[in-house]
């Protein structure tokens, strides 16, 4: 819940700085600023926003955008990065075998991008099962300096 109208009245009735506001309702001061920005965008006063609920007046300052269609069919990350695994297969390739399918699709520079977002959204791991007793492993990086004292 933002607490837009706390907000509001805490700022407006009460002139109260960002900061002890965004203590009391628990929000940085940065979201504190943003919401007042709304309020004064949407031209909203006190007055105003007594006569709505909290439900309206989020919808009023926080409209959802609808999501933008291109048309254009999404190139697969996922399957791009898998091809890009196999000896001799490159991104240019790819986009080629991407637009045969798609001749309406993302040219190259786009294509590149989109593959480029994704990749810097995954996370990667490597998960390692370890049964007792079955090895051994060392780091010696913590041996450094270690010696006995005869």
């Amino acid at each position: 819940m933002r607490h837009v109208k706390e907000i509001l009245r805490q700022k407006w009735l009460l002139k109260r700085p960002h900061r002890d506001i965004a203590r009391s309702v628990g929000l940085s001061a940065g979201a504190i600023g943003e919401t007042l920005r709304r309020a004064k965008d949407a031209e909203l006063d006190w007055e105003r926003v007594q006569e709505i609920d909290e439900t309206a007046l989020e919808t009023r300052l926080y409209r959802h955008r609808p999501p933008r269609r291109t048309g254009r069919p999404q190139p697969d990350p996922a399957l791009v990065h898998l091809e890009l695994r196999r000896k001799g297969v490159t991104l240019q390739l790819l986009h080629l075998e991407y637009l045969e399918q798609h001749p309406d699709g993302y040219r190259y520079t786009q294509f590149c991008e989109i593959y480029k977002q994704w990749v810097r959204r995954q996370r990667p791991t490597m998960r390692q099962v370890h049964r007792a007793g079955d090895k051994m492993f060392v780091d010696y990086s913590c041996l450094v300096g270690f010696h006995d004292a005869d």
